[in-house]
């Protein structure tokens, strides 16, 4: 058998001319797995073949992957039809209308449990706590001002004694640690890094302990209210990602500047610095595919953020029918084979993002 000629020089046109051993040129099998005989015609090596024919060709060429492709067709088609208690994964970055996203969603028409990891994350925090232990003895020795200052007052309800209102000790300040750990540089970066490891696993539990409730509850729809969601990996959990985000990083800015006056200029371009560009977490949130991930552009005024989170929020609700969530509770080990199903289902897309993006940064 000859091998064909194409303009590129000589093209191997099957494992007989390849030689065994070796690695068939398109289908990329050992070639001891693929008939001698397969021929694969030379116009899909100079791409003068449409992309699905080429795509045809391969698979009658090698069985083996017409067989993987069935079973990844099946198992998509099972995940589209099998719902969950729907887990909503919320996010955006500083000053983009998070939190107004999350209070819309909490009420009519929408109704949905919050899970706030924000609201965790000063619970867990408090006077008495494990993770208030950890931050005074870090931060304390070298941030004098890190606990809200002594007041002497007449009025109880205005007074801050030394040992703090029930004697668990005085509030941290929270502007002041804001100040030691919102910033690019590498001591702000290492403190960052430090505070994260105290509160996070801290919030992590308290966060399942509220999913399982709501789960308990027959809850049909959960939202996960986390301003780190894909840093912290916890996207791998949610059954769609809806992320809320600004086209200019002005409005960003002057968002920020309004809601926290006190912020200089140069402290406020540090706290968004200190997390991910939102139009990449949107970008990620796209590549999850319809169903899995929407992105709630919030630009202009409310009515508009409303008109934008029934068109985001609406077909994912769609999609988790309630009675399926009863269905889960009343046959737990259905629900945990769901769950796992998502999870990771969810780490073959993330998987699929981190190549992709590590391909692009080798192409600059």
């Amino acid at each position: 058998m000859q091998a064909m000629t194409t303009d590129r020089g000589p093209l191997p046109i099957d494992c007989a001319t390849a030689g065994r051993g070796s690695r068939h040129p398109i289908t990329a099998t050992p070639c001891d797995d693929v008939h001698p005989l397969a021929i694969y015609h030379s116009t899909c090596y100079d791409h003068s073949t449409p992309q699905a024919e080429c795509a045809r060709q391969i698979l009658t060429l090698n069985p083996r992957a017409a067989r993987q492709r069935k079973i990844r067709n099946r198992l998509r088609l099972v995940s589209k039809a099998v719902p969950t208690m729907l887990l909503i994964g919320l996010t955006g970055s500083i000053a983009t209308g998070k939190s107004t996203v999350s209070s819309l969603l909490s009420a009519p028409p929408y109704a949905l449990p919050i899970i706030d990891a924000d609201v965790l994350a000063r619970r867990v925090v408090e006077p008495g706590t494990a993770g208030y232990a950890a931050i005074v003895a870090h931060f304390g020795p070298s941030t004098p001002d890190l606990l809200v200052p002594v007041v002497a007052a007449a009025d109880a309800a205005k007074a801050m004694p030394e040992a703090g209102p029930d004697g668990k000790g005085r509030p941290l300040n929270r502007a002041v640690l804001g100040r030691r750990v919102f910033g690019d540089d590498a001591a702000r970066r290492r403190d960052r890094a430090v505070l994260n490891g105290i509160v996070h696993p801290a919030v992590r539990r308290e966060m399942y302990k509220a999913l399982l409730r709501c789960y308990l509850r027959g809850c049909r729809a959960v939202v996960l209210d986390v301003p780190l969601l894909f840093e912290s990996r916890l996207d791998r959990l949610c059954g769609a990602v809806v992320v809320v985000a600004v086209r200019d990083p002005a409005t960003q800015m002057a968002r920020l500047r309004a809601r926290d006056p006190h912020l200089s200029a140069d402290e406020a371009e540090g706290r968004v610095a200190s997390q991910a560009d939102v139009r990449g977490k949107a970008r990620r949130c796209e590549a999850r595919g319809p169903g899995r991930g929407a992105v709630v552009w919030n630009d202009a005024g409310r009515e508009e953020l409303n008109a934008e989170l029934a068109r985001a929020v609406g077909p994912l609700l769609r999609s988790s029918p309630g009675w399926w969530s009863w269905v889960l509770l009343l046959c737990p080990p259905l629900g945990v084979a769901a769950g796992a199903w998502a999870f990771w289902r969810n780490t073959r897309i993330n998987k699929r993002w981190e190549e992709a993006e590590r391909r692009e940064r080798a192409n600059l």
